[in-house]
């Protein structure tokens, strides 16, 4: 299903080639700017064209007709680079696709290449490509990943990742890229039907993203004979280069679950890497409070510091994503025919924009946010507060089975065997083991559990945020755990905590039960609260929404609680399968 087959009509183009005829005024003329060329590896003096949206020139020259609606800018105190390029996005972290690009629009990153998980899971594919072409029209850029399989074991998987799903997903003109490959071990197992759709990604000439967490070279030898192209899970330097070795481009990795940008910049320089043209940046979808020193911009400063060449730096972020993805002719540099946007720096060493032109509109000016994102009609798109026409009561919060999950870190579980008493309607604090639930959103089935190491204190907590979008529910008190869940069945969904029969904190989550209709800004400040509860009641991690998120993944060792049951990952079975209410 293509949505629009050209960037710019015929039409567009000749009124492109008008202005550099002198017959129509430039809407944005940037004089004597010191810009970043990459052609020439070098910073350069010019003048810069814009008509609405695209560079239409580059060079000496002035324009021969410049009108009075025409803003002029003397640029030579500024520095100018071109837009950053996010190239492994999840935008749905309780932020959602919109709030994000507002985000990180004023932060230099203008163009995002997107995660299509939450969209292919809970939406119908024509209201996923409605709001794919609703998403054209604001300032930021958004291209999309078509997935290929649910990163759990869900009960739905051959419906909605069917084979006429997937060519549609990858047949649409803003989708760059199939993977990233979580079920890889799958392909190497014999799903012809994954590498299927892997040929077709590769005769569409579209890329395909790995998901390789320790992956020896001759994995990673393996999955790039099957088609795989980049791969963001190198933990080390070795690892990266191990990936440069075997052909793939590499994505440095710096997240909330991962920071590890400074290792892999130290590693790979002691190792006497002395071409960054194969290596990008990625934030790897982490949550919003990450952010608040920058998204893209954060890690190109990171680079400069540990003294990588500036202009390196600056490539990773812009023209080295815009050549692998095959978008070079529309962004990543500032040349002739790229779409405008540029970011305004005060050094060159300071990769923070003090003011972004995103599509030739102002995202922000002199340090001062624009009013250039407009609201989404969101219920338009499939995505309204979660409706849930059933009840939970305490005959579903009985708890038997002989082992549960431990919690290694903020994503990594492992099983355990329960000894303590269970037959009760309260736990202990002097221990770190919860009751733990996994409902259907509908409320067709669940399974009980208990999780160790989440917290020692919390007395109930329900989220609809999960990877599959069903319900958890976590604690120690059966009746604030109800209490946590009928709240947030009010809000329409979203993530609850309750005590002793009163709501601590609240986050709604309005769009699907899945993602908030807040600024980035704002939904900062509902995490810092929850976080701060959260640890309060002793959680001992680093990103508790990462492990709400993550329970149900199976990308992941060891154990998951999934749709299916508790599943064994290393051994690929239900060891307990989910129970029909």
């Amino acid at each position: 299903m293509l949505e629009q087959r050209y960037r710019w009509k015929n039409r567009q183009l000749r009124e492109h080639v008008a202005v550099v005829e002198g017959k129509t005024s430039p809407t944005i003329l940037l004089k004597n700017a010191l810009y970043l060329n990459q052609a020439f590896r070098q910073w350069m003096r010019g003048n810069i064209w814009i008509y609405q949206d695209r560079i239409v020139y580059v060079g000496e020259e002035l324009p021969a007709r410049i009108n009075d609606s025409c803003e002029v800018i003397d640029c030579t105190n500024e520095i100018l680079v071109p837009g950053y390029i996010e190239p492994h996005a999840h935008p749905f972290q309780l932020y959602n696709p919109h709030s994000f690009a507002a985000y990180a629009a004023q932060t230099g990153t203008t163009t995002l290449i997107n995660d299509n998980m939450a969209l292919i899971l809970h939406l119908k594919k024509t209201e996923a490509f409605s709001l794919l072409r609703e998403l054209r029209s604001i300032p930021a850029t958004m291209f999309w990943w078509s997935r290929f399989d649910a990163q759990s074991e869900i009960l739905n998987e051959d419906e909605i990742f069917s084979h006429s799903n997937i060519k549609s997903w990858l047949e649409h003109d803003a989708v760059l890229q199939g993977g990233e490959l979580t079920g890889w071990p799958k392909l190497l197992a014999g799903d012809d039907l994954m590498l299927h759709w892997i040929q077709e990604a590769k005769r569409m000439r579209k890329k395909i993203e790995g998901h390789f967490p320790g992956a020896s070279e001759k994995t990673l030898a393996k999955m790039m004979l099957l088609g795989a192209d980049c791969d963001h899970e190198a933990m080390t330097g070795q690892e990266v280069c191990n990936r440069l070795q075997q052909g793939f481009m590499v994505t440095l990795r710096h997240s909330s679950i991962r920071p590890d940008l400074p290792v892999l910049l130290d590693e790979i320089k002691k190792m006497g890497l002395g071409c960054y043209d194969r290596l990008m940046f990625t934030t790897d979808g982490s949550p919003a409070t990450f952010y608040r020193e920058g998204i893209i911009d954060r890690l190109i400063k990171m680079a400069i510091e540990k003294e990588i060449p500036l202009i390196d730096a600056y490539n990773m972020a812009t023209i080295n994503v815009a050549r692998y993805y095959n978008i070079e002719h529309l962004h990543g540099s500032i040349a002739t025919g790229r779409v405008a946007n540029l970011n305004f720096l005060e050094t060159k060493e300071n990769p923070s924009p003090k003011s972004v032109l995103a599509k030739g509109k102002w995202v922000k000016r002199d340090h001062q946010l624009q009013d250039a994102f407009t609201p989404l009609p969101w219920s338009d798109y499939g995505l309204k507060p979660l409706t849930m026409d059933w009840n939970l009561s305490l005959d579903d919060l009985q708890y038997s089975m002989p082992f549960g999950i431990k919690m290694e870190n903020s994503v990594i579980t492992k099983p355990y065997s329960i000894s303590i008493e269970v037959l009760t309607d309260e736990l202990s604090s002097d221990h770190d083991e919860c009751f733990f639930t996994l409902l259907d959103r509908n409320g067709k089935w669940r399974i009980n559990t208990l999780v160790k190491g989440f917290a020692n204190s919390l007395a109930g907590l329900a989220s609809s945020f999960s990877s599959t979008g069903d319900i958890i529910l976590i604690g120690k008190n059966k009746q604030d755990m109800l209490a946590a869940f009928n709240r947030m069945k009010e809000l329409g969904g979203g993530i609850v905590m309750a005590e002793g029969g009163k709501i601590v904190t609240e986050m709604p989550l309005p769009l699907g039960g899945i993602m908030s209709d807040l600024s980035v800004e704002k939904l900062m400040e509902e995490e810092d609260q929850l976080l701060a509860e959260l640890k309060k009641r002793g959680y001992p991690f680093l990103d508790p929404l990462y492990s709400l998120l993550f329970f149900s993944s199976t990308h992941l060792p060891y154990i998951r609680i999934t749709q299916q049951g508790m599943y064994d990952v290393m051994n690929k079975t239900v060891l307990f399968p989910s129970i029909m209410r």
